[in-house]
């Protein structure tokens, strides 16, 4: 019996950049397995966007979300067809290679031998690059993190919104104690605790699904002397509140997922709670931030 074709979506955009972005926007988009988005350079020095699914997409949602992320004209010359059949998450992740950020590298399980005994490991096994440490965002927020354990050793961790769980896991590795994971859907919440296991972290990892602040857990785990949100810029926003009312004096809180020109307003909807500005990472068009909350 031959293997169902796998459902082929594909589209050319101008630059380096400009692929990047989309990808990012398109790859979260999708739960673990619905997609592998890859993007490839042309010798003409225009990039092939490509995106495979194992069900056929539905082609006018398709199209709209890439008008969203590139504009109407390349969402016009977006193509389908079927190919051979193919693990195509797998090919994708082939195509990643280690990504250092400071103390920590971030790879997929067929680099495991590449990384450097010097170096804090993360292996993420997951369908799409955002949350592997490829993403400018997950980057950004390890770096700051890196930056923030130069010189403390918080004892109260929680990681918003956490995705593949990947900024929860390099804080346990670093710090040796116990992280609180959160996110909203179920499958990131499954995904974190499977990746901890995986890094040998399960046993100072908990995670859990809550929305924003709005769970009995963050009243036992709280005050926060480290909180990392890689979400959106206006949730973030929306959470500036109750983040710091969550806070412990001196708390330092590392934020991310919004684009570079979102980035003053949320630094501003943090200084109206009393949180100060210490970094502004910019990694391929995203900004990362890192506050402190006063003593």
């Amino acid at each position: 019996m031959q293997p169902s074709p796998t459902h082929r979506a594909s589209f050319s955009i101008g630059s380096e950049a400009d692929a990047r972005r989309v990808v990012d926007v398109l790859t979260e988009m999708f739960f673990e397995g619905d997609a592998a988005v890859a993007a490839f350079e042309r010798p003409d020095g225009q990039w092939d966007v490509t995106l495979h699914f194992a069900d056929a997409p539905d082609q006018a949602w398709l199209r709209e979300l890439v008008a969203t992320s590139a504009g109407n004209e390349i969402a016009g010359t977006l193509t389908f067809d079927t190919v051979e059949a193919r693990d195509w998450v797998k090919a994708s992740l082939e195509d990643l290679v280690p990504v250092p950020a400071g103390r920590f590298v971030v790879h997929g399980s067929h680099d495991r031998n590449r990384v450097a005994p010097n170096k804090l490991a993360i292996e993420i096994e997951a369908a799409l690059a955002f949350g592997t440490g490829h993403h400018g965002t997950t980057r950004g927020c390890l770096l700051l993190l890196d930056h923030v354990l130069k010189s403390a050793r918080p004892d109260r961790v929680l990681d918003l919104g956490t995705g593949t769980g990947v900024l929860a896991i390099a804080a346990a590795k670093a710090l040796h104690r116990a992280v609180l994971a959160s996110d909203i859907d179920p499958p990131s919440v499954r995904v974190a605790a499977e990746n901890a296991s995986l890094n040998e972290v399960g046993n100072h990892m908990r995670v859990i699904r809550a929305t924003g602040f709005a769970a009995p857990d963050f009243a036992g785990c709280s005050p926060f002397d480290l909180v990392l949100a890689n979400i959106l810029a206006n949730p973030l926003r929306q959470l500036a509140s109750p983040m710091a009312r969550h806070l412990a004096p001196g708390a330092r809180v590392i934020l991310s997922g919004l684009l570079t020109h979102q980035a003053p307003a949320v630094v501003a909807a943090y200084r109206a709670r009393g949180l100060v500005p210490l970094k502004h990472l910019r990694i391929e068009g995203w900004s990362s931030l890192l506050l402190r909350k006063p003593w």
